[in-house]
């Protein structure tokens, strides 16, 4: 897990993490600020995956069941899980864009700033920057909201950046570590990553950094686990951004943005491959 001594924790700012749920971990304390269940219709929070768990963690976990050895990047940040996936990591675009519009609802009530979207599906004729589903997101990028999604896990090959993730508007993430992914059923993948560019030519990912092998919390008590995959380098992102918001909170999406690609640092990969670069979190803060 990467982790960054300084003053920012994220405090005060809201995380929607919209995913698979989240299990109340002791990690996260009191920070869970609302769940929604726009699958089962659950009020309690529960995570039947553990891959909104992971994400979350990643994101807000504060080390209390590893003594600190486990850390999310803004350890006082708060979440609102949103679960729009069941329990095998699948759902409808429909209910996510649901899951977005309750966002937006509710963006003022519980400080949400930044959206976070660990999934993607693949771009089809059906499934293009006129789909419902990047509407959504840039509906939300307009109102003030920050979205952050991942690339996908469909690389190497070009256009290969999953839906909403080929948006013009939002922040999208690949992981600059994918030479070697395993998934939980022990199958393997090499080259990972979503590359550009989008089929209206757009520059995707935006920017890159770590996805494989990152340990966070678990759907288990007091537990972690490991994955790897753009769906883990999307909330570091996030949680950088989170870090900024808290130190600038008068920054805009588009402001977010534009301080990502001045402080993202070239790894002298494929354009299509690193966008603007990796991320440097320290230059972002100081930005």
């Amino acid at each position: 897990m990467i982790f960054l001594e300084n003053e920012q924790t994220g405090s005060h700012i809201t995380v929607a993490v919209l995913d698979t749920g989240i299990y109340p971990h002791r990690d996260f304390g009191s920070r869970i600020a609302v769940f929604k269940d726009f699958i089962n219709g659950h009020s309690n929070a529960y995570d039947d995956n553990s891959h909104g768990t992971h994400v979350s963690g990643i994101i807000a976990g504060d080390g209390t069941a590893s003594r600190g050895k486990y850390r999310g990047i803004a350890p006082g940040c708060n979440i609102a899980a949103v679960k729009v996936l069941d329990r095998n990591g699948e759902g409808s675009s429909k209910t996510v864009v649901e899951g977005i519009k309750w966002v937006i609802e509710h963006a003022e009530e519980y400080g949400i700033r930044i959206i976070n979207l660990s999934f993607g599906t693949t771009p089809e004729s059906t499934q293009g920057e006129d789909s419902v589903l990047v509407k959504a997101v840039e509906e939300a990028w307009d109102c003030g909201i920050t979205v952050v999604s991942a690339a996908g896990n469909n690389g190497p090959g070009r256009g290969t950046v999953t839906v909403p993730g080929i948006s013009r508007k939002i922040i999208t993430v690949g992981s600059l570590d994918d030479r070697i992914y395993t998934d939980e059923r022990g199958r393997k993948y090499a080259n990972y990553s979503g590359r550009g560019p989008t089929k209206s030519c757009i520059v995707k990912p935006e920017i890159v950094t770590a996805g494989s092998g990152i340990v966070s919390c678990s759907n288990k008590r007091d537990g972690y686990t490991v994955k790897s995959g753009t769906s883990m380098a999307a909330p570091i992102v996030t949680a950088a951004i989170a870090l900024l918001l808290q130190k600038k909170p008068y920054l805009t999406p588009a402001m977010v943005k534009m301080r990502l690609h001045d402080t993202a640092v070239s790894i002298r990969l494929p354009k299509e491959q690193q966008g603007w670069g990796m991320l440097d979190v320290k230059a972002l803060l100081d930005s």
